[in-house]
Formats: structure tokens, sequence, C-alpha cells
């Protein structure tokens, strides 16, 4: 398979990026504080901001701030300031599974990202190279898996703490946009006997107040059996069932890892694909890109390329809210396609 180019798609070349790690964020009352990593360009100002949640699994520390480079990488590239959190449901951590939240800790994760925002002017102390370069009126929020639960809170979707019975909001107005990947499905009968024993949380999630703009990733082959009885369908739910203006993707024959975004020659990705994660990594940031700056033409660019594909790895479709038929103010309304017309391997 030949490798399509980071740039596809974006716009822009590739620029060289800085990585900094562990930044710690103090947080009272929470377990440890909030560790960090933080990668962009090394040039360019005005840079746009990705929160990035990770997801759960068997490896120490994928589910952490050293996890997901195939992302973090390519988006930081692309001019993006990443910012990624070491939840507490990090196994890295080796923190007592006792604790309250544990062990997905699904509050305290949406906290983690609020927390992010607050302290950015931290963030630029303690990278001194970032100070000045970020666009705050222009954050998204990216998860995996557990992390793209993480992500739909922010985006406005609520659940019921299976504790006290209260509704929770932990939307984040200061989110403009989002891209779940591989994210959660609805709870109720979808759910796996497992999942609604052991993650209650689950059972009431409702994407009926998720109105903030989002690129929904899925593969048709994830079945997450151990979390739903729906198979693959599942994980498109935040699409087909939030409001708003939402793009869904779904890559053909992606398993859960989607190629292996996690991190890179992992293991465990079952469906390990290199060119499907670059358009993964592609095709999120072109989307990012115009959900941002209105105007900037890169989803359509990427949406655009579907009529020429000749070796797909998926296929995109996208709805608007009710009553703005024919607009899609940033960067122009993506038309649906079918598999003739995905997304090419090859960029």
């Amino acid at each position: 398979m030949t490798e399509p180019t980071a740039s596809a798609g974006t716009g822009d070349s590739p620029r060289p990026v800085l990585s900094v790690s562990p930044v710690v964020l103090p947080a009272p009352g929470r377990a440890v504080d909030l560790q960090l990593r933080v990668s962009a360009p090394l040039t360019g100002t005005g840079l746009p901001v990705i929160l990035l949640s990770h997801g759960q699994g068997p490896s120490n520390n994928l589910s952490s701030l050293n996890g997901y480079a195939p992302l973090a990488d390519q988006w930081a590239a692309q001019g993006f300031v990443v910012i990624q959190p070491t939840h507490l449901s990090s196994r890295s951590l080796h923190l007592d599974p006792g604790l309250p939240g544990a062990p997905l800790h699904w509050r305290s994760r949406a906290e983690d990202m609020t927390h992010v925002l607050d302290r950015l002017d931290a963030i630029e102390d303690a990278v001194p190279l970032l100070r000045g370069r970020m666009d705050r009126t222009k954050v998204a929020v990216a998860g995996h898996s557990m992390g793209g639960h993480t992500a739909s809170l922010l985006l406005g979707a609520r659940l019921t703490d299976p504790h006290d019975g209260t509704v929770v909001n932990l939307a984040e107005p200061r989110v403009k946009a989002g891209v779940l990947l591989a994210a959660p499905g609805r709870g109720g009968d979808s759910l796996s006997t497992f999942a609604a024993e052991n993650y209650s949380f689950f059972l009431t999630t409702d994407f009926s107040t998720m109105r903030t703009p989002a690129l929904v990733v899925a593969g048709d082959k994830d079945s997450s059996a151990h979390l739903t009885v729906r198979g693959p369908e599942w994980h498109t739910d935040p699409y087909v069932l939030s409001p708003g203006r939402k793009s869904l993707l779904t890559l053909f024959d992606a398993e859960h890892g989607l190629g292996g975004i996690s991190g890179y020659d992992v293991a465990e990705t079952t469906d390990e694909n290199p060119g499907r994660v670059t358009a993964v990594a592609r095709l999120t940031a072109a989307y990012l890109r115009s959900e941002l700056s209105p105007g900037d033409s890169a989803w359509q660019s990427a949406v655009d390329t579907l009529a020429a594909a000749s070796d797909p790895v998926g296929r995109i479709e996208s709805k608007e809210p009710r009553g703005s038929a024919g607009q899609w103010p940033r960067g122009g309304r993506p038309r649906e396609r079918g598999r003739e017309h995905g997304v090419d391997a090859t960029g």
C-alpha cells in the first residue's frame, strides 16, 4: 500500500514539532496532580488547540500522555497544539483500585479537560516556546474509545449518575468542535451484560443534548462485544442520535484500534494498517481546521477526494441542523458519499 502524504487534504506542509512532557498542573482534591504532554509545531501563531483523551487498554502507557503519537504527531505537524492528559483511569499511575470513581473515572476525565482549559497560562509558563501562540477561541476535543465518551460529555452528551440519580451536565462551552473515535454508543438494551453490570454510567448516556459540531469515526468491524450487543453500528450512535451539524466517517474493515491510532507498532492492535491511521489523522485534521476556522476549505477538499478514490478506506456522510438546509458555513457542506466514493488510502 502506498503511504498517503500527511498533508493531503489539510493544506499546509507538515512542520517540525516540539513535544514536552510531563507538564504537571496542581490539582487540589485529585488523587494525583494532572500530568500532560503538550505537542505543537515549532513555528506559527494563532494555533488551534486539541484536547486528546486517551482510551483504556491492557498496555501500561498507551492509556496515558505517552499514547496516541500517530495522531498527536500529525495533528501538531498540521498546526495544532495537542494537549494530552493522563487521566486517573490510566494504568501508568498505579492508583488504588478502590478510589472513588474507579476503574474508569468517567467524571474526573471530563473535569481534567476543563482544568486544562482553566490553566492554559500555566501551560504556557511550563512551555515557554508556546507562549502567546495558542488561539484560545479555537478549542476542540478528541477522544478514542473511553476517551470518546469523555469527549462526548464535553460536547454536550449527558448521563444520570448511577450513585445519586442526578443528571450530569459536563458540557464545556469553550470547546467548539469534537472528534469521537470508536466512541461508545447509547446505553439501555444496547449494552452487554458485562458493561451494564460493571460500567453502569453507560446505561443512561443521552446524545440528544450533544449539539456541538463533531466528526464521529467508526470502524465497520468494531464489534466491541464486551460492551454492546449491537455490533459495529453501536459506535455510530453519537452521530445518529445527536442534533446539530455532524459528520460520520465509517472506516472499512477497521476494528476498535482504527488501524493502530493508539501508538506506533502496537502489538495489541488487531487491525494494523498504517495507511488507515494516516487517513484518520489527515481527515480529522481537515475536519477540525474547517470547523474551527470559518471559510477554511480543508474539510471540503478532503471530502471531494472521495469522488476520485481508487482504494477507499471509508465513507463520509453528514447532516445539518434542522432548518439550515443548504448552509454549511465552515468550509462548505460535504455531500453524502457511498462506498464507491470512499476516502482514497493513497491520498
